[in-house]
């Protein structure tokens, strides 16, 4: 089987990775579990499916490295490839990302993570483990800024996962390795670029952390993703991540800027045959400002059980929340296919009025200069009044 066939497949059996291992064969993830599915694959076809989907300059990156990551469209479905050398050979982590425009309504989030973007600016942390849709989430963030509000739109990612197309934002799309040498450098460059909002694909290092926080201070709206299972511990992770001698100089800084924490985790419905993000939903106000200045924590989870007049969730008053709800979208309802990598579309954003500039002196009007006359009608006249400065010398005289 070729490498469009194994996707195909395990799109067909709603997988959401399939591993594939020279001299073993395919591994589908279906709800959380592995399958295996087909015969062992040949370490000569791996190595050709490897050389067919890189060109030659990543081909030779990936010998230096042993590893690549990029993200590309295979048979329809887009995919975040991770290319690896193993003790049996070559072998890829192929994740199958959403095959639509992914919106809060989409993903069956709740609405009110639709207020989080209306800030000006701040940062907004969306965290959970590996595989619970953080990415998606964030691409359903932007979407909603991109369907609503004309801003302009700076994303960072290794490697791109969802591709935007601009509808009333001016959205530009980075990936680390290919378009900016690292997430620092891209973190730097942005903010000359005049951008609105910006998204980090993960936050990992603690350069990339301060960079991050010094852009939501400087009048930016910031949509980072970091690994935790918790919203308190999605912020201690953060502080952590810096020398102990800075952590409260950090934590200070974190707390100005935060507006809130997504903390997400997939459930599967067997009622809907999908699964659903269910959400920890944390909010800055005061006192959980005051407990990150202070780096008490642990009173975070405290704040989040009392927080539900402030719109804030727990994973038990989300979960009761899902329980009563009744319409529900499902990934079969969706008519907008994926976009085409090189498919552009016009942006529906107002023209500004054109600038008036001051006529150029050329060949053509220095005749009209050179003789007054020549422009008679376009002249306007003011004609003197009889004995005028003499009148008034005589006033005062």
């Amino acid at each position: 089987m070729d490498l469009e066939s194994l996707i195909s497949l395990a799109a067909q059996n709603g997988a959401s990775d399939l591993h594939l291992e020279s001299g073993l064969s395919p591994a589908l993830r279906v709800r959380g579990a592995l399958r295996v599915a087909g015969d062992a694959i040949p370490a000569s076809v791996m190595t050709g499916m490897a050389r067919q989907i890189l060109t030659e300059d990543q081909w030779q990156v990936f010998l230096e490295r042993r590893s690549f990551d990029f993200s590309k469209t295979i048979h329809g479905v887009r995919c975040r490839i991770n290319i690896l050398q193993s003790s049996r050979g070559v072998g890829m982590a192929i994740r199958l990302l959403t095959s639509f425009q992914a919106t809060v309504e989409k993903l069956n989030l709740h609405p009110d993570l639709k207020k989080l973007i209306k800030h000006p600016h701040g940062l907004i942390l969306v965290s959970g483990p590996t595989g619970c849709g953080k990415s998606t989430t964030l691409a359903a963030l932007i979407q909603e800024i991109n369907l609503t509000e004309t801003r302009h739109v700076i994303t960072v990612e290794s490697p791109i996962e969802h591709s935007f197309r601009p509808r009333r934002a001016f959205i530009r799309q980075r990936e680390v390795g290919r378009d900016t040498p690292s997430f620092e450098q891209a973190l730097l460059d942005s903010l000359r670029e005049d951008p609105d909002v910006l998204m980090v694909g993960e936050m990992r290092e603690p350069e990339t952390m301060r960079l991050t926080l010094n852009a939501s201070e400087t009048g930016h709206l910031v949509l980072a993703t970091v690994h935790s299972s918790t919203c308190a511990e999605a912020i201690q992770r953060v502080a952590s991540a810096f020398p102990a001698e800075i952590q409260g100089a950090v934590c200070a800084q974190l707390a100005d800027c935060l507006v809130a924490v997504v903390s997400q985790r997939l459930r599967f419905r067997p009622e809907l045959n999908i699964r659903v993000p269910e959400c920890e939903i944390l909010l800055a106000t005061h006192a959980v400002k005051n407990f990150i200045r202070t780096r008490d924590f642990f009173k975070i989870a405290s704040a989040l059980e009392t927080g539900a007049e402030h719109d804030m969730w727990t994973f038990q008053r989300y979960a009761k929340w899902l329980d009563s709800r009744t319409n529900w979208f499902l990934p079969e309802q969706n008519s907008e296919p994926l976009e085409n990598e090189t498919t552009e579309t016009a942006m529906n954003i107002s023209p500004l009025p054109p600038v008036v500039s001051a006529p150029k002196f050329t060949k053509n009007n220095s005749s009209v200069m050179q003789n007054p006359a020549a422009k008679e009608k376009d002249r306007i006249e003011i004609e003197p009044s009889e004995g005028g400065l003499e009148n008034i010398l005589k006033k005062f005289g």
